[in-house]
Protein backbone atom coordinates (compact mmCIF):
# COMPACT_ATOMS: atom_id res chain seq x y z
CA UNK A 1 0.00 0.00 0.00
CA UNK A 2 2.89 2.05 1.11
CA UNK A 3 4.55 1.47 -2.04
CA UNK A 4 1.52 2.14 -4.23
CA UNK A 5 1.11 5.30 -2.69
CA UNK A 6 4.34 6.60 -3.16
CA UNK A 7 4.39 6.17 -7.07
CA UNK A 8 0.91 7.50 -7.09
CA UNK A 9 2.15 10.82 -5.60
CA UNK A 10 5.72 10.53 -7.61
CA UNK A 11 4.18 9.83 -11.13
CA UNK A 12 1.44 13.22 -10.52
CA UNK A 13 4.74 15.29 -9.25
CA UNK A 14 6.48 14.58 -12.39
CA UNK A 15 4.15 15.10 -14.77
CA UNK A 16 3.08 18.66 -13.28
CA UNK A 17 7.05 19.79 -12.91
CA UNK A 18 8.57 18.35 -15.37
CA UNK A 19 5.98 18.65 -18.48
CA UNK A 20 8.37 19.38 -21.12
CA UNK A 21 10.26 16.35 -20.68
CA UNK A 22 9.87 13.83 -23.12
CA UNK A 23 7.63 10.41 -21.77
CA UNK A 24 10.33 7.65 -22.17
CA UNK A 25 12.78 10.17 -19.94
CA UNK A 26 10.22 11.27 -17.78
CA UNK A 27 10.08 7.69 -16.12
CA UNK A 28 13.08 7.93 -14.59
CA UNK A 29 12.24 11.27 -13.20
CA UNK A 30 9.40 9.47 -11.60
CA UNK A 31 11.68 6.47 -10.22
CA UNK A 32 13.88 8.84 -8.59
CA UNK A 33 11.04 10.62 -6.67
CA UNK A 34 9.76 7.22 -5.94
CA UNK A 35 13.11 6.12 -4.13
CA UNK A 36 13.59 9.21 -2.34
CA UNK A 37 9.86 9.00 -1.10
CA UNK A 38 10.71 5.26 0.30
CA UNK A 39 13.52 6.23 2.18
CA UNK A 40 11.66 7.98 4.32
CA UNK A 41 10.84 4.81 5.75
CA UNK A 42 14.42 4.26 7.26
CA UNK A 43 15.10 7.67 8.93
CA UNK A 44 14.94 6.17 12.38
CA UNK A 45 17.38 3.41 11.63
CA UNK A 46 19.39 5.73 9.46
CA UNK A 47 20.38 8.13 11.75
CA UNK A 48 18.41 7.44 15.04
CA UNK A 49 19.35 3.56 16.27
CA UNK A 50 22.08 2.70 13.61
CA UNK A 51 22.35 -0.68 14.32
CA UNK A 52 23.00 -3.31 11.54
CA UNK A 53 19.82 -3.89 9.81
CA UNK A 54 19.84 -2.93 5.75
CA UNK A 55 20.20 -6.36 3.48
CA UNK A 56 20.81 -5.30 0.21
CA UNK A 57 19.87 -7.40 -2.59
CA UNK A 58 21.25 -6.30 -6.31
CA UNK A 59 20.33 -8.42 -9.03
CA UNK A 60 20.34 -6.22 -12.23
CA UNK A 61 23.38 -4.75 -14.46
CA UNK A 62 27.18 -4.47 -13.93
CA UNK A 63 26.64 -0.37 -14.33
CA UNK A 64 23.52 0.34 -12.19
CA UNK A 65 25.09 -2.24 -9.59
CA UNK A 66 29.00 0.15 -9.75
CA UNK A 67 26.90 3.72 -9.84
CA UNK A 68 24.75 3.03 -7.06
CA UNK A 69 24.53 -0.32 -4.74
CA UNK A 70 27.77 -0.67 -4.23
CA UNK A 71 28.20 3.22 -2.89
CA UNK A 72 25.11 2.46 -1.21
CA UNK A 73 26.21 -0.78 0.41
CA UNK A 74 29.54 0.85 1.20
CA UNK A 75 27.49 3.89 3.20
CA UNK A 76 25.57 1.87 5.31
CA UNK A 77 28.77 0.08 6.56
CA UNK A 78 30.51 3.29 7.06
CA UNK A 79 27.13 4.14 9.18
CA UNK A 80 27.15 0.96 10.67
CA UNK A 81 24.19 -0.01 9.63
CA UNK A 82 24.96 -2.98 7.00
CA UNK A 83 23.55 -6.43 7.65
CA UNK A 84 23.98 -8.25 4.63
CA UNK A 85 24.61 -8.08 0.92
CA UNK A 86 23.71 -10.46 -1.90
CA UNK A 87 24.59 -9.64 -5.52
CA UNK A 88 25.69 -12.21 -8.74
CA UNK A 89 28.68 -14.44 -9.01
CA UNK A 90 31.96 -12.73 -8.69
CA UNK A 91 31.21 -9.89 -6.58
CA UNK A 92 32.37 -10.78 -3.49
CA UNK A 93 36.19 -9.10 -4.07
CA UNK A 94 33.70 -5.65 -4.75
CA UNK A 95 31.35 -6.28 -1.67
CA UNK A 96 34.79 -6.79 0.31
CA UNK A 97 33.28 -4.55 3.48
CA UNK A 98 30.77 -6.86 3.80
CA UNK A 99 29.79 -8.68 6.93
CA UNK A 100 28.10 -11.11 4.82
CA UNK A 101 27.76 -11.59 1.19
CA UNK A 102 26.45 -13.96 -0.99
CA UNK A 103 27.17 -14.44 -4.77
CA UNK A 104 23.29 -15.68 -5.39
CA UNK A 105 22.27 -14.50 -9.00
CA UNK A 106 22.99 -16.35 -11.96
CA UNK A 107 22.67 -13.75 -14.58
CA UNK A 108 21.26 -9.85 -14.39
CA UNK A 109 18.35 -8.39 -15.35
CA UNK A 110 17.46 -4.98 -16.66
CA UNK A 111 14.56 -5.91 -14.01
CA UNK A 112 16.64 -6.15 -11.02
CA UNK A 113 17.64 -2.62 -11.83
CA UNK A 114 15.08 -1.20 -10.42
CA UNK A 115 15.90 -1.71 -6.75
CA UNK A 116 13.31 1.25 -5.41
CA UNK A 117 14.79 0.32 -1.81
CA UNK A 118 18.09 2.32 -2.84
CA UNK A 119 17.91 6.14 -3.35
CA UNK A 120 18.97 6.60 -6.46
CA UNK A 121 18.29 3.57 -9.50
CA UNK A 122 19.97 4.37 -12.94
CA UNK A 123 19.38 7.85 -13.98
CA UNK A 124 18.87 10.94 -11.99
CA UNK A 125 17.43 14.11 -12.09
CA UNK A 126 19.21 14.28 -8.66
CA UNK A 127 22.29 13.33 -8.09
CA UNK A 128 22.18 13.70 -4.27
CA UNK A 129 24.56 11.66 -3.33
CA UNK A 130 23.42 11.35 0.24
CA UNK A 131 23.20 7.85 1.19
CA UNK A 132 26.24 6.95 -1.33
CA UNK A 133 30.02 6.69 -0.42
CA UNK A 134 32.84 6.45 -2.55
CA UNK A 135 34.32 2.83 -2.64
CA UNK A 136 37.85 2.67 -1.92
CA UNK A 137 39.02 -0.25 -4.73
CA UNK A 138 41.97 1.56 -5.73
CA UNK A 139 43.20 1.56 -2.28
CA UNK A 140 42.02 -2.18 -1.32
CA UNK A 141 43.64 -4.18 -4.57
CA UNK A 142 46.42 -1.96 -5.00
CA UNK A 143 49.33 -4.16 -5.83
CA UNK A 144 53.06 -4.98 -6.91
CA UNK A 145 52.24 -7.63 -9.25
CA UNK A 146 51.20 -5.75 -12.43
CA UNK A 147 53.28 -3.42 -12.66
CA UNK A 148 55.25 -2.67 -16.14
CA UNK A 149 58.31 -0.78 -17.68
CA UNK A 150 56.09 1.81 -19.01
CA UNK A 151 52.86 4.06 -17.72
CA UNK A 152 50.02 2.04 -18.06
CA UNK A 153 47.19 2.15 -20.38
CA UNK A 154 44.12 0.35 -20.48
CA UNK A 155 41.94 0.13 -23.48
CA UNK A 156 38.29 -1.54 -22.22
CA UNK A 157 36.26 -2.27 -25.29
CA UNK A 158 32.81 -4.40 -25.82
CA UNK A 159 31.10 -5.09 -28.57
CA UNK A 160 27.22 -5.80 -27.64
CA UNK A 161 23.86 -5.50 -28.37
CA UNK A 162 22.57 -2.06 -26.99
CA UNK A 163 18.61 -1.50 -26.47
CA UNK A 164 17.94 -4.52 -28.34
CA UNK A 165 19.67 -3.76 -31.28
CA UNK A 166 23.42 -3.50 -33.03
CA UNK A 167 26.17 -2.30 -31.16
CA UNK A 168 26.49 1.45 -30.63
CA UNK A 169 29.60 2.30 -28.51
CA UNK A 170 32.56 0.41 -29.19
CA UNK A 171 36.03 0.84 -30.33
CA UNK A 172 36.06 -0.59 -33.54
CA UNK A 173 39.38 -1.34 -35.48
CA UNK A 174 40.08 1.88 -37.11
CA UNK A 175 40.13 3.43 -33.86
CA UNK A 176 42.32 1.12 -32.20
CA UNK A 177 44.54 1.38 -34.82
CA UNK A 178 44.50 4.76 -33.82
CA UNK A 179 44.93 3.84 -30.31
CA UNK A 180 47.31 1.70 -30.31
CA UNK A 181 50.28 3.03 -32.74
CA UNK A 182 49.66 6.55 -31.19
CA UNK A 183 50.40 5.17 -27.59
CA UNK A 184 52.75 1.78 -27.53
CA UNK A 185 56.01 4.16 -27.77
CA UNK A 186 55.20 5.48 -24.41
CA UNK A 187 52.60 3.23 -22.45
CA UNK A 188 52.23 -0.61 -21.55
CA UNK A 189 49.06 -0.83 -23.91
CA UNK A 190 46.66 -3.31 -22.01
CA UNK A 191 43.68 -4.47 -24.04
CA UNK A 192 40.68 -5.45 -22.34
CA UNK A 193 37.43 -7.05 -23.89
CA UNK A 194 36.07 -9.37 -21.23
CA UNK A 195 35.09 -13.03 -22.64
CA UNK A 196 30.90 -14.28 -21.57
CA UNK A 197 32.45 -16.77 -19.62
CA UNK A 198 34.51 -14.71 -17.63
CA UNK A 199 31.30 -12.61 -16.50
CA UNK A 200 28.17 -12.95 -15.43
CA UNK A 201 26.32 -11.67 -18.54
CA UNK A 202 22.84 -9.55 -18.70
CA UNK A 203 20.30 -9.27 -21.47
CA UNK A 204 23.16 -7.99 -24.04
CA UNK A 205 23.81 -10.20 -26.54
CA UNK A 206 28.06 -10.37 -27.14
CA UNK A 207 29.26 -9.91 -30.67
CA UNK A 208 33.05 -10.89 -32.26
CA UNK A 209 34.73 -8.06 -33.27
CA UNK A 210 37.56 -10.41 -34.62
CA UNK A 211 40.22 -8.12 -33.26
CA UNK A 212 42.09 -10.24 -31.48
CA UNK A 213 44.31 -12.11 -34.03
CA UNK A 214 44.66 -8.73 -35.48
CA UNK A 215 46.10 -7.23 -32.67
CA UNK A 216 48.40 -10.03 -32.11
CA UNK A 217 49.82 -9.58 -35.61
CA UNK A 218 49.90 -6.14 -36.42
CA UNK A 219 49.91 -5.04 -32.61
CA UNK A 220 51.78 -7.55 -30.85
CA UNK A 221 53.25 -4.99 -28.17
CA UNK A 222 49.54 -4.69 -26.74
CA UNK A 223 48.83 -6.95 -23.56
CA UNK A 224 46.01 -9.06 -23.80
CA UNK A 225 44.26 -9.47 -20.41
CA UNK A 226 42.80 -12.28 -21.27
CA UNK A 227 46.68 -13.80 -21.81
CA UNK A 228 47.34 -12.12 -18.18
CA UNK A 229 44.25 -13.57 -16.72
CA UNK A 230 45.54 -16.83 -18.20
CA UNK A 231 48.57 -16.52 -16.52
CA UNK A 232 47.30 -15.22 -12.98
CA UNK A 233 50.23 -14.33 -11.09
CA UNK A 234 48.41 -12.24 -8.41
CA UNK A 235 45.84 -15.73 -7.91
CA UNK A 236 43.32 -13.77 -8.54
CA UNK A 237 39.33 -15.09 -7.48
CA UNK A 238 37.92 -14.60 -10.65
CA UNK A 239 37.62 -12.38 -13.67
CA UNK A 240 35.82 -9.23 -11.84
CA UNK A 241 39.07 -9.99 -9.09
CA UNK A 242 41.71 -9.86 -11.61
CA UNK A 243 40.62 -7.14 -13.27
CA UNK A 244 40.05 -4.59 -10.03
CA UNK A 245 44.43 -5.53 -8.90
CA UNK A 246 44.94 -4.83 -12.76
CA UNK A 247 43.01 -1.25 -13.01
CA UNK A 248 44.62 -0.88 -9.75
CA UNK A 249 47.38 0.12 -11.06
CA UNK A 250 46.54 2.24 -13.38
CA UNK A 251 46.13 5.73 -14.24
CA UNK A 252 44.39 5.94 -18.09
CA UNK A 253 41.90 4.81 -19.51
CA UNK A 254 39.73 4.19 -22.65
CA UNK A 255 36.57 3.17 -22.52
CA UNK A 256 33.42 2.65 -23.78
CA UNK A 257 29.79 2.94 -22.69
CA UNK A 258 28.26 0.92 -19.71
CA UNK A 259 29.76 -1.49 -16.64
CA UNK A 260 32.77 -1.20 -18.49
CA UNK A 261 33.27 2.55 -18.34
CA UNK A 262 31.90 2.95 -14.73
CA UNK A 263 34.56 0.12 -13.86
CA UNK A 264 37.42 2.01 -15.12
CA UNK A 265 35.77 5.42 -13.33
CA UNK A 266 36.55 3.84 -9.99
CA UNK A 267 40.51 3.85 -10.21
CA UNK A 268 41.79 7.39 -10.86
CA UNK A 269 43.69 9.32 -12.86
CA UNK A 270 41.59 10.03 -16.59
CA UNK A 271 39.00 8.02 -18.13
CA UNK A 272 37.90 8.98 -21.62
CA UNK A 273 34.83 7.93 -21.87
CA UNK A 274 33.45 6.84 -25.81
CA UNK A 275 29.19 7.04 -25.50
CA UNK A 276 27.64 7.70 -28.59
CA UNK A 277 24.43 7.81 -27.40
CA UNK A 278 21.73 6.65 -24.28
CA UNK A 279 20.02 8.53 -21.38
CA UNK A 280 23.44 9.62 -19.40
CA UNK A 281 23.36 12.37 -22.01
CA UNK A 282 20.54 14.08 -20.66
CA UNK A 283 21.29 13.69 -17.29
CA UNK A 284 24.56 14.50 -17.27
CA UNK A 285 26.40 11.41 -15.86
CA UNK A 286 30.11 11.67 -16.93
CA UNK A 287 29.70 15.57 -15.48
CA UNK A 288 28.09 15.00 -12.58
CA UNK A 289 28.52 11.38 -11.45
CA UNK A 290 31.28 9.46 -12.74
CA UNK A 291 33.58 11.71 -11.16
CA UNK A 292 32.74 10.90 -7.76
CA UNK A 293 33.65 6.84 -8.22
CA UNK A 294 37.30 8.06 -6.81
CA UNK A 295 37.75 11.41 -8.11
CA UNK A 296 38.87 10.52 -11.67
CA UNK A 297 38.92 13.24 -14.16
CA UNK A 298 36.37 11.92 -16.45
CA UNK A 299 36.72 13.13 -20.63
CA UNK A 300 33.42 12.35 -22.26
CA UNK A 301 33.55 11.48 -26.38
CA UNK A 302 30.42 11.18 -28.03
CA UNK A 303 32.43 10.34 -31.51
CA UNK A 304 35.65 8.59 -32.16
CA UNK A 305 36.97 11.48 -33.71
CA UNK A 306 36.50 13.07 -30.08
CA UNK A 307 38.28 10.19 -28.49
CA UNK A 308 41.25 10.60 -30.92
CA UNK A 309 41.62 14.45 -29.71
CA UNK A 310 41.37 13.27 -26.35
CA UNK A 311 44.27 11.13 -26.69
CA UNK A 312 46.53 13.51 -28.40
CA UNK A 313 45.60 16.11 -25.46
CA UNK A 314 45.96 14.46 -22.18
CA UNK A 315 48.06 11.13 -23.30
CA UNK A 316 50.08 12.08 -25.46
CA UNK A 317 51.19 16.08 -24.96
CA UNK A 318 52.66 16.39 -21.58
CA UNK A 319 54.77 14.40 -19.40
CA UNK A 320 53.63 10.52 -18.93
CA UNK A 321 52.90 10.05 -15.26
CA UNK A 322 54.89 7.27 -13.12
CA UNK A 323 53.30 5.01 -10.26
Amino acid sequence: MISWLFSKISGFFVRVRYTSVEGGIRAYYKTTVVCKLTQLKYVWRDYVSKRPYKELDFSGEFAPELQFALPFAYWHYKNGTLKSTVSSLHTKEMYFFSPQHQEKHLTRTDQGNFNYEMPRVLYSQDYDLSKWEQVPLKVRFRNSVYVFDKPVVVVANRYNSEWDGAPVSYLGIDLLDFLFTQLKTRYTILYNRPRPQNITMDNSDVYDLNEIGWIKEMHPEVVLMDDLYKENKANANNFNHFQFLVYANTDRFVSVHGGTATLASYFGGINIILSKRGPEHHFGCYEKLYPQFSGATILHATTDEKVMEYVQRHYLNFEAPTL
